[in-house]
């Protein structure tokens, strides 16, 4: 993939994931798997630094501006988010160790994406009439963390929409609360996975040159996202949302397509 697209798709990619809380790397997978001769792991590791450099500066951005962040309760979802990653990182690897095949890997990871697509896509349209929790508990807070941390992890997309949808049910928030916690846990749980990464010693081959683009995509997606989700109300980020996962959708299922039946 040419270097100028690789800047391209990450700025696209986590402008709107600054905005919607899914953090990007559910965009920039998929088009990685589709589009690039990269290997699982190495779409992975540079898919999770972007998002982290997009989370960072969503978080520095949205710091005055008004949205409701619960640090203690999103603390604990962190911290879980972070075990999570960990757990999620491992089992990838075990998995990668024990097939030795990126395809069959590919596949797992495209359908369990479309899944997860389907039912956030069915959970934003049904909101409305879907009465939301409160959870007050930490012991279930911290598990939903993991969950979140460990799916994510695995699927090496740095967040996503079920980030979305489990906060807004389980802890009762609007979109813009949504996005910043999703941002929150996303950087938690990225910065583990990635620390994981490198003290276990499983960096991946990359091009220092792309990947450095990437993160650039990932720095200025942050800051416009941030800046968008601010002035847009609940409803605009709603219907983006929405956009994104038929996006995310067509994506994902194309690559299932290919990794399970084009493939040699």
């Amino acid at each position: 993939m040419p270097n100028p697209f690789n800047l391209i798709i990450t700025l696209f990619a986590t402008t709107l994931g600054a905005i919607s809380g899914i953090g990007g790397g559910i965009i920039i997978k998929p088009i990685y798997d589709a589009f690039s001769t990269l290997d699982v792991s190495t779409i992975s590791f540079m898919s999770g630094c972007t998002v982290l450099s997009m989370s960072i500066i969503s978080l520095l951005k949205v710091k005055n501006s008004g949205i409701k962040l619960d640090k203690f309760k999103s603390s604990i979802l962190a911290i879980g988010a972070a075990i999570g990653g960990i757990f999620g990182k491992t089992l990838f690897q075990t998995i990668k160790l024990y097939m030795e095949n990126d395809k069959f890997i590919g596949s797992i990871q495209s359908f369990i994406l479309i899944l997860m697509t389907v039912y956030v896509f069915w959970f934003v349209k049904n909101k409305s009439k879907i009465a939301a929790k409160n959870i007050q508990n930490t012991v279930i807070t911290s598990g939903i963390g993991f969950f979140l941390g460990m799916i994510s992890s695995f699927l090496g997309i740095g967040g996503g929409p079920v980030n979305i949808a489990i906060l807004s049910y389980f802890f009762n928030l609007n979109s813009k609360e949504a996005t910043i916690n999703s941002i929150y846990i996303i950087f938690f749980s990225q910065a583990t996975n990635l620390l994981t990464t490198f003290i276990t010693r499983t960096v991946p081959i990359y091009n220092s040159n792309t990947l450095l683009l990437m993160i650039s995509g990932g720095i200025f997606g942050g800051l416009i996202g941030s800046s968008l989700v601010k002035k847009l109300s609940n409803h605009e980020i709603d219907k983006i949302f929405l956009y994104v996962l038929t996006l995310i959708l067509f994506i994902s299922s194309y690559n299932f397509t290919k990794f399970t039946f084009l493939s040699n």
